[in-house]
């Protein structure tokens, strides 16, 4: 059955990269593994914190490219210990999270099996703009409209 997406809302114009973010996010490992916390640390900071125990720094690895953050987790096999009960997971895996423009990765650090990244959020921009209104025997002058990238 194929959804229909609320932002093909016919109000809503302009939306196509938001909505391609959101299937992506959506179509994203499911896994719960590692849990992770996102908490706000300041007015324009958050912290988002992976619960990694047994995984030491050279474990682990956090790329960004463009606006998607990925950690991954790989542990070097261990030979001589023999559990008898093994409930810390230490499997592989690879954890995304999708940033919005403009925001920053201002550090990482790894303190008592916890992973911390620091993120800064970009201050909103306001922008208001006059529209002029052209009667009907002068059409409205054009605008001009600018484009961000």
């Amino acid at each position: 059955m194929n959804r229909l997406s609320p932002l093909r809302n016919p109000l809503l114009l302009g939306f196509d990269e938001f909505e391609r973010t959101l299937e992506r996010i959506t179509k994203a490992s499911s896994d719960g593994y590692p849990p992770y916390n996102i908490e706000r640390t300041g007015e324009t900071r958050l912290r988002i914190t992976l619960a990694v125990a047994g995984f030491a720094r050279e474990d682990l690895d956090i790329q960004l490219e463009d606006n998607q953050l990925t950690v991954s987790g790989r542990q070097a096999e261990e030979d001589d210990r023999e559990y008898l009960h093994r409930g810390i997971a230490t499997r592989m895996f690879k954890r995304s999270f999708v940033l919005a423009d403009g925001v920053e990765v201002s550090s990482a650090s790894l303190d008592n099996g916890l992973l911390n990244i620091d993120v800064a959020l970009p201050l909103p921009e306001r922008n208001v703009r006059k529209i002029e209104i052209g009667g009907g025997a002068n059409p409205a002058p054009e605008i001009d409209v600018e484009t961000r990238g």
